[in-house]
């Protein structure tokens, strides 16, 4: 038998306008994280807030895995530190109520723990202390009543009025 040449797949509708950056960024963050077994990716960005800070900084969620055609009765798989897996298989139960509490349902039934490395979290920076604006720039900004674009101008004031180091090249 020979098989019939494929008919060209339809090209995409283009919007032929500019998009935000916020608006893709979801796409193509969410088809990564169901490629991993990760429905919700807000499971990897909010692992801090759902088990806690101690918890978070001795384990990661690597996945999730749900039965054929189901969104719940998973399991979650955790990578974990060294000597806190066996911790951590102590408190699965509490595990399994914390993550079912962040999803509104009951979508994990089971934890595996493995072991490993995790990577660091990202330490938020302290803000710096914001630099006066100085008096001569400052008095020409008091009469912008619109706060958002007087919060801008003042930022742009300090910057120029804020002597540069000169660069190294």
């Amino acid at each position: 038998m020979s098989k019939r040449p494929r008919a060209p797949s339809p090209e995409p509708v283009r919007q032929n306008r500019a998009r935000q950056v916020a608006e893709l960024l979801p796409a193509v963050g969410g088809a990564a994280f169901r490629k991993f077994g990760f429905v919700q990716s807000a499971v990897v960005t909010r692992w801090p807030e759902i088990v806690g800070e101690k918890l978070a900084r001795a384990s990661t969620p690597e996945s999730i895995r749900f039965p054929q055609g189901k969104k719940q009765d998973g399991v979650l798989t955790l990578t974990v530190r060294g000597a806190h897996a066996a911790m951590m298989s102590h408190i699965t139960p509490e595990i399994i109520e914390r993550v079912n509490r962040f999803f509104g349902y009951a979508a994990v039934a089971r934890v595996t723990i493995r072991q490993g490395d995790i990577a660091p979290r990202a330490v938020p920076r302290p803000r710096a202390e914001p630099r006066p604006v100085p008096v001569e720039l400052g008095n020409s900004l008091r009469a912008i009543g619109d706060p958002e674009l007087k919060a801008v101008l003042e930022a742009l004031a300090v910057g120029v009025a804020t002597p540069r180091l000169p660069t190294v090249r």
